[in-house]
């Protein structure tokens, strides 16, 4: 879907079908598996919840990817990025040590791409300050692996971020440039 259309709740619409209608949506939700750009669209934004989404690339293609709402409303941006790079660690940590160690793979220093310098400095500091004192405590996991050196977190501006294909409306040129940089195909081509 190109911006700017959206699909909103319309309290003020005409009544439909609902068997229709529920139809409709079951068909799109079950387009999302293999479709993950049109997720976000498909998913009403209306509780306020940030939408974690993230994807990981082994030699350069695309090998797993997700897009959820996260549980709880965040208080700032930063939180909602802090949690998002942290799902990402954890989706990426059981990659290396659940598949990549069985063909004998020992990666460290694992990059991990966000567009948030303030979440990239939160896992940086390894001290907990007053203002993350409400990020849940499962979050700060994160910056344990980075001390380590398992993974190391970099700043990539959003436009170039690939994760934003699963929650962003995106017109065509930035979703083809995004299709092709997670390695995938365009067949619409």
């Amino acid at each position: 879907m190109a911006p700017p259309l959206t699909l909103n709740k319309d309290p003020s619409g005409k009544p439909v079908n609902v068997t229709a209608y529920r139809g409709m949506i079951g068909s799109l939700l079950y387009l999302t598996g293999s479709r993950p750009d049109i997720m976000y669209s498909t998913c009403c934004k209306l509780d306020r919840k940030s939408t974690t989404r993230g994807c990981q690339l082994l030699g350069g293609k695309l090998v797993s990817w997700t897009s959820k709402k996260q549980n709880l409303v965040s208080t700032s941006t930063a939180e909602a990025e802090y949690k998002a790079a942290g799902s990402c660690c954890s989706q990426v940590l059981w990659m290396r040590n659940q598949i990549l160690l069985d063909y004998d793979l020992q990666l460290s220093k694992i990059p991990i791409y966000c567009d948030s310098t303030s979440a990239i400095s939160i896992a940086n500091n390894l001290v907990l300050h007053s203002k993350t004192k409400h990020i849940e405590i499962i979050y700060h996991f994160i910056r344990d692996h980075v001390m380590n050196g398992d993974i190391e977190l970099h700043f990539v501006p959003t436009d170039y971020q690939l994760a934003g294909l699963f929650t962003n409306l995106l017109d065509e040129t930035r979703f083809n440039f995004l299709i092709s940089e997670l390695g995938m195909l365009n067949l619409e081509d």
